[in-house]
């Protein structure tokens, strides 16, 4: 009889502890580049990178990761958990001081002198994704993952980002 040998799962062999100093070598750049396109704002992308850092310090040293890829899809979630912490934050804080009145206003028609200032103008659910698949190179399959949505959704939100981002690019052209 044939006898199967059981495969030893090649991630057991290359599972990952960071340190400080090589999450940050590893990591830094996309963290503050996460942060800034959500947030639109360097102060609060600052304050986000230092957040995600600092929960990293908290739960991540010592945390044995299946991969740098396992560790990359942290840092991503981690950024976008503490965006959407600030920003809850921020609306209650102005609820709170504005006496509980809605006081937001529309943002009026900006200038957009390059691409990336198009792709900050989008809402938050477009952003998102054009960044994963634009700068950070996932496919749709691992975007969908990452956010926990659907493939099609990633799919219809990546073609309406494009769809908005073509229409803002030709309005700043002159049409062209």
């Amino acid at each position: 009889m044939w006898k199967l040998l059981k495969k030893k799962n090649s991630y057991e062999q290359s599972k990952v502890t960071l340190t400080v100093d090589t999450a940050l070598e590893e990591f830094s750049d996309m963290v503050y580049r996460i942060a800034l396109n959500l947030a639109k704002h360097d102060a609060d992308a600052n304050d986000i990178f230092q957040d995600v850092f600092m929960r990293f310090m908290k739960y991540g040293i010592g945390k044995e990761f299946d991969s740098m890829g396992h560790a990359k899809h942290w840092f991503i979630r981690v950024t976008m958990n503490v965006y959407h912490t600030q920003v809850s934050k921020a609306k209650r804080r102005v609820e709170v001081e504005k006496g509980g009145i809605d006081t937001t206003l529309k943002e009026k028609k900006r200038d957009y002198s390059t691409v990336s200032d198009c792709v900050r103008a989008l809402d938050e659910k477009y952003r998102i994704v054009i960044h994963l698949y634009y700068y950070e190179s996932y496919k749709i399959n691992e975007i969908a993952l990452l956010l926990d949505e659907n493939e099609n959704t990633i799919k219809t939100r990546l073609a309406r980002a494009k769809k908005m981002l073509k229409t803002k690019l030709k309005d700043e052209l002159g049409g062209g």
